[in-house]
């Protein structure tokens, strides 16, 4: 049982944290926590899985317990034994190079016997249908695939308690399905889990009772018949994602962009003697923002990279306004928000990382910006003192205001609640009328529905489709998402 009594918590820079949170989580049951981001989520798995206080110093007062035994007193070895973690950024939680070594790390230092250790990867591979995720190197998987080895590393061990920190964030419709598997087996057999998520509507055959946190605090609780009887203005003011895709409706029609002025032609692409884009003929149109689509590896981030000139190994055309346009020139014309935008923060402060490479910038627009995204309060806070969800929306701050003519998003909902959702869509919809092209490379059914104008599918490499979004399409984009 995790009990977690009259608990205060703030970070050393006295910035977020949770104050009087009082749960008590039984053996075998299922909590979901959810809220906008910042909202102290993280915060909690952190304190339930011992990272908090062992590995993130600030001032913590009251009890975490697990078992009766006080998680602050137990040592990390320990808690690792009882409590598996997935992070929201696998990347933080690995410390090997190839998938197998990852897979085995925590019973190794578990000090497991390798005939255990070699059984239990053997079961962990079987039950998780990682087959195809088996010796390779970490820095070849996709943000899915990754997410994929996290939960494997942490199922391997076979803890009782099981901490999800967005989970589902970098997965694809199919890899959604499969952690809706996983977890009804785990629930199956017993074991405790906390998840803390924006992403909803897997959910609903699995949570036993959903925490709704707002500013450090539970502002309330709620059994899956109450939430799901929450109407959708209730949810969204608190906002919350849907927890059934079936109520998600389109936006208004869209303008559909009659005049071509981005072309790819035969735009191929192999790596080795894998083919991981072929035959690419695209046509794009000021004013489109198009959805790019498809499951986990299938080339949606890796054509994004060409397009945007940081990947020039290929064959092919790219054409603006009619003349060819270089990996360099397009370097000049294309802007690319990362998948993990770790990868692309670099200045002391929110405010600074907006400005940082634009040549000119006007304060006045970068306020607006930042008022838009809420993260006018963090103006001056440090990148990587932020939550998952307001790094999210600093790197796509930075991506509105560098006054490039093609913005490239990859997962730009990754980590954000409702209302981060619908200011980036608001957003969106600003640069389209400035006569941007916009690309959102997404497994977010609810974004594209409020966001886009257009889909296109990738699959195994090649662009299997390419459609307007309008209520005659809307059954066939429901259908990719909705299982």
């Amino acid at each position: 049982m995790i009990t977690l009594h009259d608990v205060t918590y703030t970070y050393q820079d006295e910035k977020d944290g949770v104050q009087d949170i009082n749960i008590t989580i039984k053996p075998g049951e299922c909590v979901l926590l959810c809220g906008r981001s910042g909202c102290g989520k993280t915060t909690l798995t952190r304190l339930i899985n011992g990272l908090i206080p062992h590995f993130f110093p600030g001032k913590l007062a009251g009890r975490v317990t697990l078992d009766s035994v006080d998680l602050a007193e137990m040592p990390m070895y320990a808690i690792a034994e009882k409590v598996g973690s997935v992070f929201q950024n696998p990347r933080t939680q690995f410390f090997n190079v190839d998938t197998d070594s990852e897979i085995a790390f925590c019973m190794e230092n578990l000090s497991y016997p390798v005939e255990t250790i070699l059984a239990r990867m053997q079961k962990t591979v079987k039950d998780l249908r990682a087959e195809s995720l088996l010796g390779r190197s970490i820095f070849a998987l996709s943000g899915g695939e990754k997410q994929k080895v996290a939960f494997a590393s942490v199922y391997a061990p076979s803890p009782d308690v099981y901490v999800l920190d967005e989970p589902s964030s970098n997965l694809d419709v199919a890899s959604i399905d499969q952690v809706r598997e996983i977890l009804l087996l785990l629930k199956q057999q017993g074991k405790t889990i906390v998840i803390a998520e924006h992403r909803l509507y897997y959910l609903q055959e699995i949570v036993d009772r959903i925490i709704y946190l707002d500013k450090g605090r539970i502002a309330a609780e709620y059994t899956v018949e109450q939430f799901l009887a929450l109407d959708s203005a209730a949810a969204m003011s608190r906002g919350l994602r849907t927890m059934d895709l079936h109520k998600v409706v389109l936006a208004e029609q869209r303008n559909q962009p009659n005049f071509p002025v981005l072309t790819v032609e035969k735009l191929t692409l192999k790596y080795e003697k894998n083919i991981v884009l072929e035959d690419v003929n695209l046509a794009v149109a000021k004013g489109d923002v198009v959805g790019i689509i498809g499951r986990n590896g299938a080339g949606k981030s890796t054509f994004s990279k060409v397009l945007c000139g940081l990947q020039q190994e290929f064959s092919g055309t790219f054409c603006y306004h009619g003349k060819p346009v270089a990996a360099k020139q397009r370097l000049k014309l294309a802007y690319m928000v990362m998948q993990d935008v770790n990868y692309q923060l670099f200045a002391e402060s929110v405010e600074e990382e907006c400005s940082l490479g634009v040549v000119s910038p006007e304060p006045n627009m970068i306020v607006d910006v930042l008022k838009e995204l809420d993260l006018y309060e963090c103006r001056s806070r440090h990148p990587v003192s932020l939550s998952g969800g307001q790094k999210q929306r600093t790197a796509i701050a930075a991506g509105i205001l560098c006054n490039k003519e093609i913005l490239i998003f990859d997962e730009p909902t990754s980590g954000l609640d409702f209302d981060g959702m619908k200011q980036v869509s608001k957003l969106l919809t600003q640069l389209t009328e400035m006569g941007k092209i916009v690309f959102v490379v997404t497994h977010d059914y609810e974004f594209i529905a409020l966001a886009c104008n257009r889909v296109i599918h990738f699959d195994g490499g090649r662009l299997q489709d390419d459609f307007a979004i309008n209520r005659q399409n809307s059954k066939k984009l429901r259908d990719f998402f909705v299982r």
